[in-house]
């Protein structure tokens, strides 16, 4: 297997056991009724899917907001040893941003290394970090040289050679964290039972086309909602690839990150829980990255997470259900987690099973396929909802919610055809996300080379939806 890629072995037997058992199921009793079996299987799955969700809205609900403004505790009693790592390929337009608030972060200077990778760039990215390493004694700059193999997982496996801490972050290129979000993720490595820990994401650029806009609230619902839910009811939260810490030391026990994946943060968030440590969500400690501004970039960074989870779906779900380090309950959150790309494809086959009900073709009456119809939408819409309220956003942000249609259209698309690709083993490479580089949190003067050791973000602020002033009633301007 090429290094960065992801070229599962394949169940093309399984997929074609599937359709023999179907249509063999047909013959042997007819279309109508394997249709109506197939409607109560998935109303069962979008039922437990829909109480999912709406536990999770019920939480972030009740508590999110409280966390959000709770006392800055352990920020200066706990400064391990950190090293802050950053994998870039061809970001000459977001790299003098994400420089700059990485210099800006609020950590000792002599407990703090900051490696960033140019991964074989063939645009200004390695000049522009040259620059700002020969001025900057805080920052070391690798070059990777073109083809070097292993994708986001190569590049930081080979800075992980270079430095020697206690604690490894974890940032893209299009990030820009706030300068407290070091000292946040931190201060929970002092409980030895934590392997990792994720900070929230924000979106920077959601005024800057509709699907970003429709990113910003989707990322709304992922982290206020979504993620909070998981480590409020279960504490599952998962690694997040960027704006993440890990422990060195569990890191080097796992052998770093796995360049097999394409998804590198779900697979150590599994591997993690497996070898008996556990992942923290803190919401508190915030990045603000950039949304893809596209219908073909979101096409391209949601196959990619979805043929990357699928992937760690099939080779992990077993060695976890066998695992001692987690209960039932959490076995059974933690395959909810796995499946949740295939849910968008379960949905499509829900929705060609309506049709054809309106066609006549189908053993179910019209008003059992309305709780199918329902838990379809009733679930997500409700977290999405809730990440508004709790985010503070703009009234007419709750218009974004509309754009929510047709990008659920286009994920049943995209994690169908994943689903397909990954199970006829189809090769695919690690493939970066396009940056735009239109918005950013940094004062653009202090975006060059040679500003000093002293760079301080000040505080402007992302062009998103969130309301820029101090705190203020829910779901309304301040």
């Amino acid at each position: 297997m090429a290094h960065g890629s992801d070229r599962p072995e394949g169940r093309p037997l399984v997929l074609a056991g599937y359709i023999v058992a179907v249509t063999a199921a047909v013959f042997a009793f007819g279309l109508d009724p394997v249709l109506g079996v197939l409607a109560g299987a998935l109303n069962v799955v979008f039922g437990i899917y829909f109480c999912r969700h709406l536990a999770f809205a019920v939480a972030a609900a009740r508590w999110a907001e409280r966390d959000l403004l709770a006392a800055d505790v352990g920020l200066d009693t706990y400064t391990p040893p950190v090293a802050v790592l950053v994998g870039c390929k061809n970001e000459e337009l977001v790299v003098d941003g994400m420089v700059a608030a990485l210099l800006a972060l609020d950590y000792p200077a002599d407990r703090l290394t900051l490696v960033v990778v140019d991964d074989g760039s063939d645009d200004a990215t390695s000049a522009k970090l040259d620059a700002w390493a020969a001025r900057e004694p805080r920052l070391r700059v690798l070059h990777r040289p073109p083809g070097s193999g292993g994708g986001k997982s190569g590049a930081l496996n080979d800075a992980l050679d270079l430095v020697e801490a206690e604690v490894v972050l974890v940032f893209d290129a299009d990030h820009e964290p706030e300068s407290s979000a070091l000292r946040r993720l931190v201060r929970h490595f002092r409980d030895p039972v934590v392997g990792a820990v994720m900070g929230r994401c924000v979106i920077r650029n959601g005024r800057d086309s509709h699907m970003a806009g429709t990113v910003f609230v989707d990322y709304l619902s992922g982290y206020l909602v979504n993620e909070y839910g998981r480590q409020a009811l279960f504490e599952l939260p998962a690694y997040g690839g960027a704006n993440c810490a890990v422990r060195m030391s569990t890191l080097r026990a796992l052998g770093g990150w796995n360049p097999e994946t394409v998804t590198e943060d779900t697979d150590l968030t599994l591997r993690i829980l497996a070898a008996g440590q556990r992942v923290r969500y803190d919401v508190s400690a915030i990045d603000f990255e950039e949304a893809v501004v596209s219908a073909q970039r979101f096409w391209k960074q949601r196959y990619r997470w979805a043929r990357g989870h699928q992937k760690c779906l099939r080779d992990y779900w077993r060695p976890l259900m066998r695992t001692p380090h987690l209960s039932p309950l959490e076995k059974v959150e933690t395959s909810l987690f796995l499946a949740v790309y295939h849910v968008p494809m379960l949905s499509g086959l829900g929705l060609l099973l309506t049709v054809l009900r309106a066609f006549g073709i189908g053993d179910l009456p019209v008003v059992g396929l309305l709780p199918l119809s329902m838990l379809l939408f009733i679930g997500p819409l409700a977290e999405l909802c809730v990440g508004l309220l709790v985010g503070r956003v703009e009234r007419r942000s709750a218009w974004r919610l509309l754009g929510f249609l047709p990008a659920f259209a286009l994920s049943i698309w995209i994690t169908s055809r994943a689903y397909v690709d990954g199970m006829l083993g189809r090769p695919y490479s690690w493939v970066k996300t396009t940056r735009s580089g239109a918005t950013s949190t940094v004062d653009p003067a202090l975006q060059t080379a040679g500003t000093g050791p002293d760079v301080a973000v000040p505080g402007s602020r992302p062009r998103s939806f969130a309301v820029a002033s101090g705190p203020g009633p829910l779901g309304g301007p301040r």
